[in-house]
């Protein structure tokens, strides 16, 4: 699956062009829960990009991520029905589905590998490969929490919102009901200090 992302010029039309987009998705939305298969395809081109960088945030690999964007578009088009305008933009809407999907596919893909370690145990199989990822994957994430922690608390709440839950920066800030400039300068001082410490553990 090819995606194409969204483009769009930047400067002081940005936000028009981003409310106009938003605009668009919703009447899409509702043209699609019509069974308009052109909008449809519409409606694909807008958003592919948006989800796709939302979904590959929280799942991180790529061949995955192409797949649970698959899965959103194909719920999408199924359930666009549920679309209510009035409730919120399409675009958070479907926003949110690929949040739901991704996260979906991050537990299954876990327990995937926990019940798989289970099955190795049970019929006696030693499993040292799969042991061997588990311990480093164990450290790996013990070293990330680490490092974590060493962030002051609002750098922290922002880069694990925004790297780990997959929120936009803009979504951050009102989460922490904080300026989208402060959560931009302190994403970037705590980037760079858990960058550093990573290249620690090396």
């Amino acid at each position: 699956m090819r995606m194409r992302g969204v483009t769009g010029s930047s400067g002081c039309g940005r936000g028009s062009q981003v409310r106009g987009a938003r605009m668009e998705a919703d009447q899409l939305l509702v043209r699609v829960a019509g069974g308009d298969q052109k909008a449809f395809e519409e409606l694909y081109a807008l958003v592919s990009g948006p989800v796709f960088g939302l979904v590959r945030r929280i799942v991180r690999d790529p061949a995955q991520s192409e797949e649970v964007v698959q899965d959103v578009l194909l719920e999408l088009w199924r359930s666009a029905t549920r679309f209510d305008p009035a409730r919120g933009s399409a675009l958070s809407w479907i926003l949110t589905l690929a949040h739901r999907r991704a996260v979906d596919r991050v537990r299954s893909v876990r327990a995937a590998g926990e019940r798989e370690q289970r099955e190795a145990l049970r019929a006696g199989e030693p499993a040292f490969d799969h042991v061997s990822e588990e311990v480093e994957a164990g450290l790996e994430r013990e070293w990330v929490r680490h490092c974590l922690d060493r962030l002051t608390a609002l750098q922290r709440q922002s880069v694990t919102l925004a790297y780990y839950d997959g929120y936009t920066y803009r979504e951050v800030a009102e989460r922490l009901s904080l300026p989208l400039g402060t959560v931009k300068t302190r994403m970037r001082d705590g980037l760079i200090r858990l960058r550093n410490c990573l290249g620690g553990a090396a």
